[in-house]
């Protein structure tokens, strides 16, 4: 019953990325059908991660209240609901107003299932777990760029995608007994210690749990600047085709996926600590790749190994946090690091835009440079030691 119980968790988890890759990619069309300044993709992604860190704030006292089970049901229906209404849109307002419910989705999904898969799985269902988030990430970008050379247009690229939403939705429905009948043989530890839910203020005086919510801020500030903007950088800095360059950012959401899966594999041999920092050292080249001047092919490349690189980080992050900071503050923890990984794409992303609209989309690559240097002193900073297992 657990594995069948994995199988869903897992399903789930591609439900939360497909969306996530989506918008980026059919930015370039959007932002054209709708003759938008290209910085405006900021009031979207605002007001989605703004909904995703008040759901995820919220969420430990819901899932405590109604369970993972239900919580992650109709947060799923929520964003496929929100899919299909953005692909009906007939404006800009309610591009803005579809973005709120696929934002508290997202959200609650996120804390809920990382927090159920830390306490009851090993590091290798974790990563493995964000590996299918990567085969989210990576499917969309690819039936969006199907759907534009079908002649679809954008919409037609959502609706779809709406559509495979509907059916995971449907899914977990049907998955409520298989919860009920994992919790009836307990599958939890006796010895599990009971959830404690904290206020913000205390979480913040754990010792350590600062530099690690920052070591968050910039893992999720890079993962999504690379994938909103990546597509819009190709299109305009390289003179790529929307629909070609919507194929290369596929390439990002490979790596990404491709990461995870083998994180996964080798996690029963290298510790959780040591697979962030291989991680970040394979995100040097690919910031090396993106600076130097030259054909899509070359950027293909750089941003493969950026999604090979920053893949370890999140799911190991996430792993570690009931032996950093105890099982039973484990959902609270949970809770405020997936807020602030959404703080990090809500002021990284538009930040960026305004840079690109009034300097250069040029300065895509050395944008990530500076959030990975960031993110490098955290890490020398932080618990995360590279130990062996």
């Amino acid at each position: 019953m657990a594995t069948a119980l994995l199988i869903v968790i897992y399903i789930a988890f591609i439900g939360l990325g497909i969306p996530d890759s989506l918008f980026g990619a059919a930015w370039p069309a959007i932002y054209n059908e709708f003759d938008l300044p290209v910085s405006y993709a900021n009031f979207i992604t605002i007001f989605l991660t703004g909904c995703t860190f008040v759901s995820s704030l919220l969420s430990p006292r819901l899932i405590n209240k109604f369970g993972t089970d239900v919580i992650t049901f109709v947060s799923t229906a929520a964003t496929a609901i929100a899919l299909f209404g953005i692909s009906l849109s007939g404006n800009f307002l309610f591009l803005i107003l579809f973005s709120i419910p696929l934002g508290i989705g997202a959200g609650a999904i996120d804390s809920a299932l990382n927090n159920y898969v830390a306490l009851h799985y090993s590091a290798m269902h974790m990563n493995f777990l964000h590996c299918f988030y990567g085969v989210g990430i990576s499917f969309s970008p690819y039936l969006l760029s199907f759907a534009l050379s079908q002649g679809l247009g954008w919409r037609g690229g959502y609706r779809w995608i709406s559509v495979i939403q509907i059916c995971i939705t449907v899914l977990m429905f049907l998955s409520f007994p298989l919860w009920k009948k994992v919790r009836h043989k307990n599958f939890e530890n006796s010895d599990h210690e009971k959830p404690i839910t904290l206020s913000i203020n205390k979480l913040l005086k754990i010792k350590g749990l600062p530099t690690i919510l920052l070591m968050f801020f910039c893992a999720c500030s890079i993962e999504f600047c690379c994938g909103v903007w990546g597509s819009t950088f190709l299109v305009e800095h390289r003179g790529v085709q929307i629909d070609t360059a919507a194929r290369i950012l596929t390439f990002y959401y490979i790596g990404i996926a491709l990461g995870r899966f083998l994180s996964g594999i080798v996690s029963v041999k290298i510790s959780s600590e040591r697979l962030i920092w291989i991680g970040e050292s394979l995100f040097v080249p690919a910031i090396i790749l993106l600076l130097i001047p030259g054909s899509a092919s070359l950027s293909a490349v750089g941003l493969f190994l950026a999604g090979c690189g920053i893949s370890p980080i999140y799911p190991n992050l996430m792993h570690l946090t009931p032996k950093f900071f105890g099982r039973s503050f484990s959902q609270s923890v949970m809770g405020i690091q997936t807020a602030i990984s959404y703080i990090g794409m809500m002021l990284s992303l538009p930040l960026f835009g305004i840079l690109a609209q009034h300097i250069s989309v040029g300065l895509y690559p050395y944008y990530m440079l500076a959030i990975f240097l960031i993110l490098l002193i955290a890490t020398i900073k932080s618990k995360v030691k590279a130990t062996k297992n």
